[in-house]
């Protein structure tokens, strides 16, 4: 099992570097929701009335007014979310087949500069060339996010290469807030410079998202295996009909090595020693001349990436959950501030108790679902509990700031905390699974199908949301949050009850009255020594 010691200064910079790059990702798009009231003034005149509704020369005036008045705007800006979040979610396919048969690293650094010219095209050279176009605005929209689904496919498959299934619960709940700190740092980004113009809010947060893919273009490591590092799940993951015994260097294919079954002196056939208590070997052969291949293994297609054991279901998952996820991204301020009537900067501070819930939540549950080293387990009970939590928020209890600033974040602890669980440890869990273990080319592509359909799932919302508060209020639209949450759970049965009959099966399940219920190594027995408080349960 992965441990503090095993971690060199090579996992932390990939921890930061992978962290900040998503959280840039995010902070141009939270650039595009805070500016939303300032673009609709400047694309719609506001100094016109009934007597008089035209200034001349029209060239100068009126040039960037692109809709006779506000609410005209709002509709279009509404578009330009969805045309986003739709082609977000199909380059999340494409992204991750290419992340896995291309250099991850040259991915995400073309990714992000690229994505921050188009947001410096879209909010700063057309301001300053004095451009205005409808449809000229949804084709960099559209670049923008097929540019940006570079991002999360290729992170996360980089986190995986580094961090072994035994750690990746707690390691990538905690990477998972990287989002959330995108969100803060973009609001806090445009609020210093937005009273200069929208389009300096634009120019700061590209020029932040472009040099952090310089940055990552010199210094990433995608795999430990690009400086002489074995994968960490081959270094942790014991495959017994998979060894070969070592014959030392300078003896003779005839002659076995004297060590005979010690197992520090076993190599399983990838060429790496799966005792991480051994002794660094000299050069070794083995009797497969495939062993200690350095090949790149070919990359897995979409289909068999599909057919991995878990990822349909998740995807499916993913899809019920992300409609909520980031139904509360896009609407929350606006649901306070027309609900409640509060201002729009309280409701905007107010909002960000969603993303602190979502981080405390994400980084718990995968501490736990390390130590039972299942996850699912973990997650069916906090959507359940997750239910009951939209449900209180959506009720007067809500009605003051402290009250909804706590029911908010117990909502983002349960809601964001899985979604967070979902799109990293899980999906690096998927994509490193039996068929593909040890294949580092089938990671991003199993990331990209779990995260494209989740976007599927969130771009609906996105029409959904608007149609049902305009038709039958707030109240159905959370009655739409819990359904989708249930159905979340639904679709994760399945694999719920296969990991608790394992769990009873292996008797990987113990209690303790100092420790609480915890899991247990697989090749542990019953002690009969034990107390009966601690023994494991059938």
């Amino acid at each position: 099992m992965a441990n503090c010691a095993t971690y060199t200064h090579h996992h932390v910079a990939v921890f930061l570097l992978t962290f900040l790059s998503y959280a840039f990702f995010h902070a141009t798009r939270k650039t595009f929701s805070n500016v939303k009231s300032t673009i609709s003034d400047e694309w719609s005149p506001s100094f016109h009335n009934d007597t008089v509704n035209y200034t001349k020369p029209d060239h100068i005036w009126n040039s960037r007014h692109l809709f006779n008045s506000r609410k005209d705007a709002e509709p279009y800006l509404g578009v330009l979310d969805a045309v986003f979040m739709i082609s977000y979610a199909v380059g999340l396919y494409i992204s991750g087949m290419i992340g896995d048969r291309l250099n991850m690293r040259l991915v995400l650094s073309f990714g992000m500069c690229s994505s921050a010219v188009m947001v410096f095209v879209f909010g700063v050279v057309f301001e300053w060339a004095h451009f205005y176009n409808k449809y000229v605005y949804v084709i960099i929209w559209i670049l923008n996010g097929l540019l940006q689904s570079t991002g999360w496919p290729t992170v996360v498959a980089i986190m995986g290469n580094w961090f072994g299934r035994h750690s990746r619960g707690l390691v990538l709940g905690i990477w998972s807030a990287c989002a959330s700190v995108g969100n803060i740092i973009g609001a806090f980004l445009v609020s210093g410079v937005l009273d200069y113009g929208y389009d300096y809010a634009f120019l700061l947060t590209s020029s932040v998202l472009f040099a952090g893919g310089v940055i990552n273009f010199f210094g990433l490591v995608s795999t430990p295996k690009e400086i002489g590092l074995s994968l960490p799940d081959e270094d942790s993951t014991v495959h017994p009909k998979e060894y070969s015994v070592v014959v030392n260097e300078g003896e003779s294919n005839g002659n076995l090595s004297d060590d005979g079954d010690d197992p520090s002196r076993l190599i399983n056939n990838r060429g790496v020693v799966d005792n991480e208590d051994a002794p660094l070997l000299n050069p070794v052969v083995t009797r497969s001349d495939s062993v200690l291949s350095d090949d790149r293994p070919a990359a897995i297609g979409f289909c068999s990436a599909l057919c991995l054991p878990g990822v349909a279901l998740y995807a499916l998952a993913y899809a019920c959950l992300k409609l909520v996820n980031y139904s509360f991204f896009f609407w929350l301020p606006y649901y306070l501030h027309n609900k409640y009537g509060w201002k729009e900067t309280v409701a905007d501070d107010i909002s960000i108790w969603y993303d602190v819930g979502g981080i405390i939540g994400g980084t718990i549950f995968g501490f736990v679902s390390d130590r039972f080293q299942h996850r699912s387990v973990i997650v069916i009970p906090m959507l359940l509990l997750g239910i009951p939590a939209l449900f209180i928020y959506n009720s007067d209890l809500s009605s003051t700031l402290t009250m909804n600033g706590l029911l908010m974040a117990v909502v983002g602890f349960f809601i964001g905390g899985v979604a967070n669980l979902v799109s990293a440890a899980i999906s690096a869990d998927l994509g490193k699974q039996g068929p593909v273990q040890g294949n580092s080319e089938a990671l991003a592509t199993v990331t990209g199908i779990v995260d494209g359909t989740g976007s599927v799932g969130a771009a609906i919302g996105q029409i959904l949301v608007p149609l049902i508060q305009d038709g039958l209020g707030w109240k159905s639209v959370f009655y739409l949050f819990m359904l989708m949450t249930l159905l979340t759970a639904l679709c994760i049965l399945p694999l719920f009850i296969r990991e608790v009959r394992d769990l009873c099966r292996q008797k990987r399940v113990r209690f303790s009255w100092y420790k609480g219920v915890s899991s247990v190594p697989t090749h542990r027995a019953r002690d009969p020594g034990v107390q009966d408080s601690d023994q494991y349960f059938d």
